[in-house]
């Protein structure tokens, strides 16, 4: 009974990594259960993991060991939260588009942090160089690896469970709710969605035959469902790359984090980045345009369902 009720709170066993499901989701669902008694938003959960990877963050600035753990122990509960607010909706049906929008934040709003930290510390040693190295492992590297893998992991979940199990959302969609709203009655969600628009926009542009894979399926098949065949091929293309995606998002580079603080050598970190992530990510990437590119050539071997 108790694993059926967390495999329920998986998105899908197709993109969950070992270390969530044997450690990070069991304890999820604990916080899960007691934040629902309490009958409280899974928003409120991803406030509270902001404000304690944040606290992580903070405590990185600091060459004393014991903080340092202390760092480690409260980014380590962050990501506890971060993964109970998704438990918690799906187990009390309070999936929302702002908690998915203040999910991606979080994320963001820790590792800001963290090199901010991490940064000023350095920099008595390494002057500017080590803003400058940031800003390029930080801005062009890990944000591109985190959206791509986003990403690719809703892409898998719409062709594995079609548009109610995924979170595949689309530039031109967004623009029309966008122009909708108004700037005085609908300020603090206009502004959500500009930045949630933007980051859309990034992804469709890391993914052109995706792209065009996706045009292709709603000019044959329209808002009908997909062939199986098709969800099938594609699956069985994608799911090799979902280890990847796992890799790009957050435990491997937390881990490696924590390893290179306590060493007391942090800049390893953005070297980490640069380089073995940058690789995964460019590999990753490849892979998947040319399972689309692949996918689009045979479209016509699919018959409407």
């Amino acid at each position: 009974m108790a694993n059926k009720q967390l495999d329920s709170t998986f998105k899908s066993m197709d993109t969950e990594e070992w270390l969530d499901i044997h450690f990070t989701r069991p304890l999820g669902l604990l916080w899960a259960k007691f934040f629902s008694y309490f009958g409280i938003h899974p928003n409120v959960v991803t406030i509270l993991s902001i404000i304690l990877g944040v606290a992580a963050g903070v405590c990185f600035y600091f060459e004393d060991i014991r903080i340092t753990l202390l760092g480690i122990f409260l980014l380590v509960w962050a990501n506890l939260y971060d993964s109970c607010d998704g438990q918690l909706a799906r187990m009390t049906g309070k999936k929302t588009r702002l908690g998915r929008i203040l999910d991606g934040f979080a994320g963001d709003a820790w590792f800001f942090t963290i090199y901010f930290f991490i940064c000023l510390r350095l920099t008595p040693a390494w002057g500017i160089w080590i803003w400058l190295l940031a800003a390029v492992s930080g801005l062009i590297c890990h944000a591109k690896q985190c959206q791509l893998a986003d990403y690719y992991r809703n892409i898998h979940l719409f062709f594995l469970k079609g548009v109610s199990g995924s979170e595949l959302d689309n530039t031109d969609k967004l623009t029309e709710e966008f122009q909708e709203l108004s700037w005085r009655r609908d300020f603090l969600w206009k502004l959500f969605l500009y930045f949630y628009r933007n980051y859309t926009h990034s992804q469709e542009k890391l993914t052109p035959n995706f792209q065009r894979l996706s045009k292709a399926l709603k000019e044959k098949f329209g808002s009908e469902s997909l062939p199986q065949a098709l969800c099938d091929d594609f699956r069985k293309g994608s799911l090799p790359l979902m280890k990847w995606t796992n890799i790009l998002t957050f435990n491997t580079r937390a881990i490696f984090l924590y390893v290179v603080l306590l060493l007391g050598q942090p800049w390893l970190y953005f070297v980490f980045e640069l380089t073995v992530m940058n690789i995964i990510c460019f590999y990753m990437r490849n892979k998947h345009e040319k399972l689309c590119k692949q996918i689009l050539s045979q479209l016509d071997n699919y018959s409407t369902p």
